[in-house]
């Protein structure tokens, strides 16, 4: 029997997932919470062997710092990420944090089963990259852009984008000329209300 922590703020969709989980005969719905802050607490005490994570929780807790919080002191556990929005950082994110599946909530219910089966199995479960439909250009984003770009959207300068990421103003604004000339922008803060306004990102999480 796998045992099976969730952890979602939204009380629908935490009672959805509990009665999902709990009518099979191979899981076992051991713990909820809210805040995935506590998530390596209710890991600690319950000890259970897949953990269902949500990026978005209450109070502004990050779902995605607390896997690789996780991950860090539970190399076994196995956790699966799960959002509803289409915040294109989100899946590469939850990766580099160890996560070992990833699951948008517009999906059925059976789908969340057959995922937390191919992962308790061994394997990974992961949605095709999501694309950005840029206004002008086609060449790709790098990782390191789309981190930077992350940062603009949070509203950081130049200068805090640097001291986050440990590189030089410079380097920072090198990637920002590439970005607009990739995206056919003029301005930084037009690629970045571009991103935020139409939900490729989500400056929040």
């Amino acid at each position: 029997m796998t045992r099976v922590l969730i952890v979602e703020d939204h009380a629908s969709m935490r009672e959805s997932l509990t009665m999902a989980f709990s009518r099979t005969s191979d899981f076992q719905v051991v713990g909820e919470a809210p805040n995935a802050d506590y998530a390596l607490d209710f890991c600690e005490r319950l000890r259970p062997d897949l953990v269902m994570m949500d990026v978005c929780t209450e109070g502004g807790a990050s779902g995605l710092t607390a896997v690789g919080t996780i991950r860090e002191r539970y190399t076994e556990m196995k956790i699966i990420v799960m959002t509803a929005f289409d915040e294109i950082t989100y899946i590469p994110r939850a990766k580099a944090a160890g996560a070992n599946g990833f699951v948008y909530k517009s999906r059925s219910l059976n789908y969340f089963l057959d995922v937390a089966r191919e992962v308790m199995a061994g394997g990974t479960s992961f949605p095709e990259p999501k694309t950005i439909p840029m206004p002008q250009g086609e060449a790709p984003l790098t990782d390191r852009e789309m981190e930077i770009l992350r940062l603009m959207c949070k509203h950081m300068t130049s200068k805090e984008i640097a001291e986050e990421l440990y590189i030089t103003e410079n380097t920072v604004k090198y990637h920002k000329a590439n970005m607009l000339g990739k995206t056919g922008f003029t301005k930084a803060v037009d690629l970045a209300f571009y991103m935020i306004s139409n939900g490729w990102i989500n400056p929040l999480y």
